[in-house]
């Protein structure tokens, strides 16, 4: 029986958890006592990484290699779960873009769009779809609703970010995350969080190492708490949101992104 406000005896699937995020989301939970289903796309060697920092941590661990934009691979994925009976969470951390400036209307095809929204939202739908009843189950044993936590992006909301196409998928996974907290309660909660820059590797590897390092130093001259957010910063939310201590929260979209949002202060002139 898991403790409450603590990951301690939670089965739960993080979906791209090579790295980054999902790597970070997968740790924190081992730490707090969960048993988990690690997830890669086409990064074994980082997910048998991440995998063996879990079980060090003292967590039953299973890999499984997927792509969430395949319905038959979401299946996969939860199929991994299913010898524990129950699934008390799922985190869709799976996630791609293409780096496009957001006036080059050619630097994005329909292609593009398409594969951006089988991963980035459909994806996550379809790993839903999959780990219901499950979910449900282990609802059922528990006495308390199970979670989902999508991760999202502030370019979703604020039209912002990598792409055109990466915005719009975030901003139609906040959508699906509106419709499935109304549809899945009150034995599923789901929420989404809204990062803005992670200091990642994966934010690197699309912008180049100069770029991205132009781009940490102005989210820290410009951000109103002064701080370019870390993986471990917003594993800590997305666990929370995982946990039975946030059993009153369902269709939230909760932004993390350093004050971003709140745009440059607006100082009074001095007189």
């Amino acid at each position: 029986m898991a403790k409450e406000g603590s990951a301690d005896g939670l089965s739960v699937i993080v979906t791209g958890s090579a790295s980054g995020l999902g790597a970070a989301s997968a740790l924190l939970l081992a730490k707090q006592g969960a048993r988990l289903v690690v997830n890669y796309s086409s990064s074994q060697k980082e997910a048998e990484q991440t995998a063996d920092e879990c079980r060090s941590a003292g967590a039953e661990v299973v890999v499984v290699q997927g792509d969430v934009a395949r319905d038959e691979d979401c299946k996969k994925i939860v199929a991994a779960a299913a010898p524990w009976g129950r699934l008390d969470g799922l985190i869709n951390n799976a996630g791609t873009t293409k780096h496009v400036e957001h006036a080059n209307l050619d630097g994005l095809s329909a292609e593009d769009f398409q594969r951006i929204y089988a991963v980035n939202t459909i994806g996550p739908f379809q790993m839903v779809r999959a780990a219901r009843a499950l979910l449900e189950a282990s609802a059922g044993q528990s006495g308390r609703s199970s979670a989902v936590v999508n991760i999202s992006s502030i370019a979703g909301i604020a039209g912002i970010g990598s792409s055109v196409a990466y915005a719009a998928s975030k901003g139609a996974l906040n959508t699906v995350t509106l419709s499935l907290s109304r549809a899945l309660a009150p034995l599923i909660r789901v929420n989404a969080v809204c990062p803005g820059y992670i200091d990642t590797p994966w934010f690197t590897k699309g912008r180049g190492v100069e770029q991205a390092a132009k781009v940490r130093q102005t989210v820290v001259e410009q951000t109103p708490l002064k701080l370019a957010t870390t993986a471990q910063d917003v594993a800590e939310l997305v666990c929370f949101l995982a946990s039975p201590a946030s059993r009153s929260m369902t269709g939230e979209i909760v932004r993390i992104d350093a004050g971003v949002h709140l745009g440059p202060a607006l100082l009074p002139k001095k007189a």
